[in-house]
């Protein structure tokens, strides 16, 4: 797919710098046309000129109008272009996990989703069982890699679906979507492209035009009533009154009566009326840059059941979500009379009630569309996600789409690889993690490759909980909570040393297991790196044999590494362990390298010492030893 995308961005590249070589010869003709039609217009009229130069003048200024017009479009397709261009240098940068070229993905602030998933609220990244271990976040993260998803709304939605994983009918149906937009390769170009076209869109407005959406409205529903029979009642009077007195049926102005009432009532609903109108617009202009993502939207294919579902939920009143919008717009515009012409809108609100009969389709469009708009921005957050995981299962044919299903016992995994290392480095092992009452245990030499494969199970168990494609070639397991203990880092904020750290983090991991361990829906897959280094080797394997006995009788499966090769002789992991491990290679000159392939049995191999000779600290062994 690299030459695709190399291919595409030349030519977008290309097209763009065309249109803004036409820009700017655009700009200097307009130039060139106001200010000799200015300066002559002026000048004819100013001298009493004859009527050729003031027909000239008319004409530069017409052809400056349109010249305007015709600039216009022509940046509109210079940025549209660019979109595209920019698309598919992400698309590169992502294959080559280029992470310097994508966007940076930050993890949501304090762990709280804003209010486009209200009631859905995570716990702090940094307290969340997987987040920070297998790098979801954060540079050269998995979010990373699938982004940038082209809107905030699809950026939650990946957040939400890393975060939490979906149940296995959930999962099958993401999956469909994804399968049906794969090869929609130029669909998924054209939306990433309208997404980065309104990615200024500000969240606070946006949620400001949310809020007025899902508000009450300016009345109460008799107040409305009442308000919508005096106007069309006043309104039917000031006209008929005018036609009776034109047509001479009557002598006396008595269509000034109503309009009399008329104006009373403008004056005394000035406040809610106008303020309406002017939180409707606050975000409305917002919303309004996301009409040409909404029209793609609903042009998308809809083969797979959740992305019929997707196209249902982008239509409001048995119209489309695009339709509603631009309803909505033509409103507003009326809206604006009284400050894009205020000289016209005293005579013209005295004569119609202009204002109020804007506020009647502006209360009709409220109460038909207004509670669905939240549930557009919801769709479109969900197309984009699966638009992401079609991404990168055409970017990466030989992934599979694992089987999330109750009733498997075990997580099997053939072929599977760290998904954010470049193909041409990652190493991809075969791994069957369970059943329970069993655990790997792994064994190897330091940089063979032990927590590489921990975060590897981990990502591509994220990667299938979410519904996405995962770095393998089969991949199989029951629905799982996944609980980590890879990174632990100390706190001066908590108080906590690097020992109480990782207790904290162990008592998590157990607690969990015995929580789950009740239910025959889920499992507890646990990875757990060199636990409880903080403290004494005789000390640590009792720690490490206790915790292992929780996670067993608890009914969880996983994974635990351990330069510590004697646990592997003691209970209960000398019954219940499967072992494997890392092993490196050293050659005559004395270079050691590895080859990253997990084997069965103990590791036999040391390698701490060598290393620091390598890196230039040598040490006098036998003086150490006395």
């Amino acid at each position: 797919m690299s030459e695709h995308y190399e291919a595409r961005a030349t030519a977008h590249a290309a097209r763009r710098d065309e249109r803004r070589r036409l820009s700017v010869v655009i700009a200097r003709l307009r130039l060139a046309t106001f200010i000799p039609g200015a300066a002559i217009l002026v000048w004819a009229i100013a001298d009493g000129g004859p009527w050729p130069l003031v027909v000239l003048a008319s004409g530069l200024l017409a052809l400056f109008a349109g010249l305007v017009v015709w600039h216009a479009r022509v940046d509109e397709r210079a940025d549209w272009y660019d979109a595209l261009h920019v698309v598919n240098l992400h698309a590169l940068a992502r294959i080559a996990r280029a992470w310097d070229r994508l966007p940076p993905a930050e993890p949501p602030v304090g762990g709280q989703r804003w209010s486009l998933f209200p009631g859905t609220d995570v716990p702090p990244v940094t307290r969340h069982p997987y987040a920070v271990d297998l790098d979801l976040f954060g540079r050269a993260s998995l979010m990373q890699w699938l982004g940038p998803a082209a809107t905030a709304a699809g950026n939650e939605t990946l957040q939400a679906w890393l975060l939490s994983p979906a149940t296995p009918d959930v999962i099958e149906s993401r999956q469909g979507g994804a399968i049906e937009l794969a090869p929609a390769t130029e669909w998924r170009e054209e939306f990433a492209a309208h997404g980065r076209l309104s990615a200024d869109v500000r969240r606070a407005e946006l949620e400001a035009f949310l809020q007025w959406a899902e508000g009450p409205p300016a009345f109460r529903p008799s107040r409305m009533r009442l308000l919508r029979v005096s106007v069309i009642g006043l309104t039917a009077a000031i006209w008929i009154g005018l036609a009776l007195q034109v047509a001479g049926f009557t002598e006396g102005a008595y269509w000034l009566i109503p309009v009399l009432v008329g104006m009373v009532l403008s004056f005394a609903t000035t406040g809610p009326v106008h303020g309406e109108f002017g939180r409707a617009g606050a975000g409305q202009h917002a919303f309004a840059r996301y009409a040409g993502l909404f029209t793609h939207a609903v042009a998308s294919p809809q083969g797979s059941p959740h992305l019929q579902d997707i196209h249902h939920r982008l239509s409001a009143a048995g119209n489309a979500a695009p339709a509603c919008m631009r309803s909505l717009n033509r409103i507003m515009g009326f809206a604006q009379l009284r400050s894009g012409a205020g000289i016209l809108h005293f005579p013209i609100q005295a004569m119609t009630l202009w204002d109020f009969h804007t506020l009647f389709a502006l209360e009709r469009w409220h109460t038909r569309v207004g509670m669905r708009v939240r549930g557009w921005m919801q769709a479109i957050g969900e197309l984009d996600a699966l638009s992401a995981f079609a991404q990168a299962r055409i970017d990466n044919p030989g992934w599979c789409l694992p089987r999330v299903a109750e009733g498997e016992h075990l997580l099997d995994g053939r072929a599977l690889g760290h998904p954010l290392i470049p193909e041409d480095r990652r190493v991809a092992n075969d791994i069957a993690v369970g059943p329970p009452g069993t655990l790997v245990l792994i064994t190897g030499s330091n940089m063979s490759g032990k927590s590489t494969l921990l975060r590897a199970i981990g990502l591509n168990t994220v990667l299938a909980q979410a519904g996405a494609p995962a770095c393998a070639a089969s991949l199989r397991l029951p629905p799982v909570d996944l609980e980590t203990s890879i990174r632990v880092q100390d706190s001066l904020e908590q108080g906590l040393s690097y020992f109480m750290a990782a207790l904290a983090r162990l008592k998590g991991v157990v607690d969990r297991s015995h929580a789950t361990g009740v239910s025959t829906h889920r499992r507890v897959l646990y990875l757990l790196d060199e636990i409880l280094q903080g403290t004494n080797t005789a000390e640590r394997a009792i720690a490490v044999r206790g915790v292992a006995r929780h996670l067993l009788q608890a009914g969880a499966i996983g994974v635990m590494t351990t330069h510590d090769l004697g646990l592997a002789q003691e209970e209960p992991l000398a019954s219940s362990a499967v072992l494997a491990h890392f092993s490196e290679t050293v050659d005559a000159q004395g270079v050691m390298s590895f080859d990253y392939r997990l084997r069965p049995g103990l590791a036999t191999s040391r390698n701490a010492l060598r290393l620091m000779e390598l890196i230039g600290l040598h040490l006098d062994v036998e003086a150490e030893g006395g």
